[in-house]
């Protein structure tokens, strides 16, 4: 974990940010106590891989398929199923 003051923060701000996307742990100090530790608000995203896709394509929805009968006719079935 690597401490700045503020004095420095303030003069490396854009360094400091993008050590923190870069996963570095960065505290800033107010006369050498910890007061402020910067964290990335969300990961950064990499490239989309060919593993990444390949995961994706085995897990997919497959299309729904329709019924076999009209929904008209199943319904009919059903209710004089239930009047026998």
């Amino acid at each position: 974990m690597k401490t700045y003051s503020v004095a420095e923060a303030r003069n490396r701000l854009s360094e400091l940010i993008d050590r923190t996307l870069k996963g570095q742990d960065v505290v800033i100090t107010r006369h050498g106590t910890p007061v402020i530790e910067l964290k990335a608000v969300r990961a950064q995203v990499g490239p989309v891989t060919d593993a990444d896709l390949d995961w994706l394509a085995t897990r997919r929805l497959q299309p729904r398929r329709p019924p076999a009968e009209p929904s008209g006719q199943l319904l009919s079935r059903i209710r004089d199923e239930d009047a026998r």
